[in-house]
C-alpha cells in the first residue's frame, strides 16, 4: 500500500482521512506497559509490563480485526514498544496484512540490532521523542544520557533511507524556553518533521503540576511556535505538525496548522474517528491518551474491534459532540461549532469532562483584552494508576496577577525563550536550566492538604 502524498487539498492533510461514518485509519496500540525511561510526564505511567497483556496469538489476532475494520496505519508504541519479546512478530504482520506499519520510541536502547529488526518487518515509519536538549531531557526521561540516546537514534534511522522519520517533543516549564535550540538541532540532523504537543496533567505528570504550562502562556507560545517555524523551519525543511491539544484558531491557525494555506483548521476532536487507541491488556479506546476509567469502549478479548466501533455512536463518552456539550468559555466561543471544545483528553484531565479547554490561543487572547488570564490549580490528587488524572479548579484573575508568586523556583519562561531564541542557543548548551531548577520541576507535588498549608 503506498504512503499518500499531500497535494494541497485539505482533507488529505493528516495520513489517513477518515470520512463521516467511515472506520477509523489510524491505530495507536500500546502493545507493552515495559519500558527503559522514567519519564516525568509519562501518561500511562509505564516501567514494568502490564500483568495481563496480551499474548501473541492474541495480539496478532488484533492485527486481522485492525485491518479488516479498514485500518490504514497501526503504530506500535508502549511503553516502549522494541522491549515486547515478540514485537517484530506483531511488526511484520502488521505490514503483511496491507497496513502501515510505523512505532515510536524513546530510542535509549533502539540500537542497530532494533533498527535491522524494524527494517526486516517491514516498518515504514519511526518517531523519536526528544523533549528538551541535553540535561533538560534527561530530566525530564529520567535517565542520564538519555539525550545522546535519542539523538543517536534519529541519525542511525535518518541514515537507513528506507524509514520515514519525525521526533516528538513534549511542551511544559522546562522544553519551552529550548523548543528554538531543539528546532536548529533538527534541521541540521535533517529531521524531516517534528510534532508537538502539550503535556497533560495525566499519569506522572498529573503529579508534578508545577511542570505544567499555564493556559496564558499559549499567548507566547503560539507566536514563538510560528517564528520557529518561519525563521528555523520552513528554510531547513523540516514540518511542522502542532498535535491536538495545541492551538486553536486567533490569528496563527493558517500558519501553523499542517494544510491551513489552503483551508485545513482545527476541527475537532479526531477521537474514534480519525483514530482508535488500545492498550496492552486489549482496552480500546477512542485515543490512546483518554483516561481509561472514563474511555474504555470495550476489551478485545470481550469482543471484537469492528463492534466496538459500531457501538461508539451510543457511547456518551465517545459519541458526537455538539455546541451544547461546551461549558464554560468554549459554550460561547465564535468558533466552538469546529472546534467543539479542543483536545478531550486535555480537558478531561482537569477536570474530569470534555468540553471546556483553556489551552486555546484564541481564548487565552479573548481574555487579555479584558485584561484577565486563566490559571489552574490543582484541588485534587491523581490516585496513581496508568491514564488517570487529578482534578484542578480554573481560577480566572486580572492577567498582572498571572504568575504565581509562590512558586519562587520557576522563572520567567517566556523571557528565558526569548532570550535563548535572540541569542541563538544551541543543543550544545546542554541545558538553559540549573540543576536545583530541573530537580525541583521534574520532582512530585506535595499532596494538596500540604500546599494549601504551604501557601497559606
Amino acid at each position: 500500500m503506498n504512503e499518500p502524498i499531500y497535494d494541497g487539498d485539505p482533507t488529505k492533510a493528516v495520513r489517513w482521512w477518515s470520512g463521516a461514518g467511515e472506520p477509523p485509519r489510524i491505530a495507536v496500540w500500546e502493545i507493552t506497559l515495559q519500558c527503559d525511561h522514567g519519564c516525568r510526564h509519562c501518561g500511562s505511567r509505564a516501567g514494568a509490563q502490564r500483568s495481563d497483556e496480551l499474548s501473541t496469538a492474541e495480539a496478532l489476532d488484533v492485527v486481522e480485526q485492525l485491518a479488516k475494520l479498514g485500518v490504514r496505519e497501526t503504530i506500535l508504541i508502549g511503553g516502549e514498544a522494541y522491549l515486547r519479546d515478540d514485537w517484530v512478530d506483531i511488526a511484520n504482520a502488521v505490514t503483511q496484512s496491507g497496513m502501515t506499519c510505523s512505532m515510536v520510541t524513546g530510542g535509549l536502547g533502539f540500537d542497530a540490532f532494533h533498527l535491522e529488526e524494524a527494517l526486516a518487518a517491514g516498518v515504514k515509519h519511526i518517531g523519536v521523542s526528544i523533549d528538551g536538549i541535553g540535561e533538560t531531557h534527561d530530566a525530564l526521561r529520567g535517565v542520564s544520557g538519555s539525550f545522546e540516546a535519542a539523538v543517536a537514534t534519529v541519525r542511525r534511522i535518518g541514515e537507513t533511507g528506507e524509514i520515514g522519520l519525525s521526533v516528538n517533543s513534549q511542551i511544559n516549564r522546562l522544553s519551552m524556553p529550548e523548543l528554538t535550540a531543539l528546532a536548529r538541532l533538527l534541521v541540521e540532523i535533517e529531521v524531516p518533521a517534528w510534532q508537538l504537543q502539550l503535556t497533560v496533567a495525566l499519569g506522572r505528570a498529573a503529579d508534578r503540576p508545577h511542570l505544567l504550562l499555564q493556559p496564558y502562556h499559549m499567548r507566547s507560545l503560539i507566536p514563538m511556535l510560528a517564528e520557529i517555524k518561519s525563521t528555523i523551519l520552513d528554510p531547513g525543511h523540516t514540518q511542522l505538525i502542532p498535535g491536538n491539544n495545541i492551538g486553536y484558531f486567533g490569528g496563527f491557525e493558517e500558519h501553523l496548522r499542517y494544510g491551513g494555506d489552503r483551508g485545513y483548521v482545527w476541527s475537532g476532536c479526531g477521537a474514534g474517528k480519525a483514530a482508535i487507541g488500545l492498550e496492552a491488556d486489549g482496552t480500546v479506546k477512542g485515543c490512546p491518551s483518554l483516561p481509561r476509567r472514563t474511555y474504555t469502549a470495550g476489551n478485545v478479548r470481550d469482543t471484537t474491534i469492528e463492534q466496538v466501533w459500531k457501538s461508539w455512536h451510543g457511547h456518551g463518552a465517545l459519541g458526537p459532540r455538539t455546541p451544547s456539550d461546551l461549558s464554560g468559555f468554549c459554550a460561547t466561543c465564535e468558533h466552538n461549532t469546529k472546534c467543539l471544545g479542543g483536545c478531550t483528553w486535555t480537558a478531561h484531565a482537569l477536570f474530569g469532562h470534555p468540553g471546556n479547554n483553556p489551552y486555546c490561543f484564541h481564548r487565552a487572547q479573548s481574555l487579555a483584552q479584558q485584561g484577565m488570564c486563566e490559571r489552574i490549580q490543582l484541588v485534587e490528587n491523581a490516585p496513581g494508576e496508568p491514564f488517570d488524572h487529578g482534578r484542578y479548579d480554573l481560577i480566572l484573575e486580572p492577567l498582572v496577577d498571572a504568575e504565581p508568586a509562590n512558586h519562587d523556583y520557576v522563572l520567567d519562561i517566556v523571557t528565558l525563550g526569548t532570550v535563548a531564541h535572540q541569542l541563538r542557543v544551541t543543543s550544545e548548551a546542554g541545558s538553559l536550566w540549573p540543576q536545583e531548577t530541573l530537580r525541583a520541576l521534574t520532582r512530585k507535588s506535595l499532596p494538596v492538604h500540604k500546599l494549601e498549608k504551604a501557601g497559606s
